[in-house]
């Protein structure tokens, strides 16, 4: 797979999380249940000051590495976070040094088959945060931009 080094700023974003592992069954599922209530519950809709109409999947505070429990949080960047949705958090996505891959395709099968593919790469990760940041909403055609963060 092909990526770009690039040297991030740190971001706010404001949004819902959960704590799972690549190894729990459900992972899938509580996942997908965030992206639900974000979206259905009015919860993208409500978060004020965003700086774009961009989603973002999170992963951070890893207990370890792919194998270790990780928080998962489905939000979007925020300029400030003042008067954010009830049971929503804010967290800092950190500045650093990323490598950024570009995936094309039907939404969940494209990101699915890239974190498989990233699994089996040798790339020097942080394990400190990484993240989708989902250019559009069109699920069968979607361009997703996934930054990892790298040493």
């Amino acid at each position: 797979m092909n990526y770009e080094v690039v040297n991030l700023e740190e971001q706010m974003v404001v949004g819902l999380t959960a704590r799972t592992k690549n190894s729990n069954p459900d992972m899938g599922m509580v996942i997908g249940s965030l992206w639900n209530s974000f979206y259905q519950d009015g919860i993208y809709a409500s978060i004020p000051n965003k700086k774009d109409d961009k989603a973002l999947g999170i992963y951070s505070d890893y207990e370890s590495d792919a194998n270790g429990a990780y928080n998962v949080i489905v939000a979007c960047a925020v300029n400030k976070a003042s008067n954010i949705p009830q049971n929503t958090i804010v967290k800092t996505i950190p500045a650093g040094k990323y490598a950024k891959f570009i995936v094309h395709g039907h939404m969940q099968q494209a990101v699915a088959e890239f974190w498989q593919e990233l699994w089996m790469m040798n790339l020097d990760r942080t394990f400190i945060c990484d993240f989708e940041e989902y250019q559009d909403a069109n699920i069968e055609n979607a361009t997703v931009h996934i930054y990892i963060g790298i040493l």
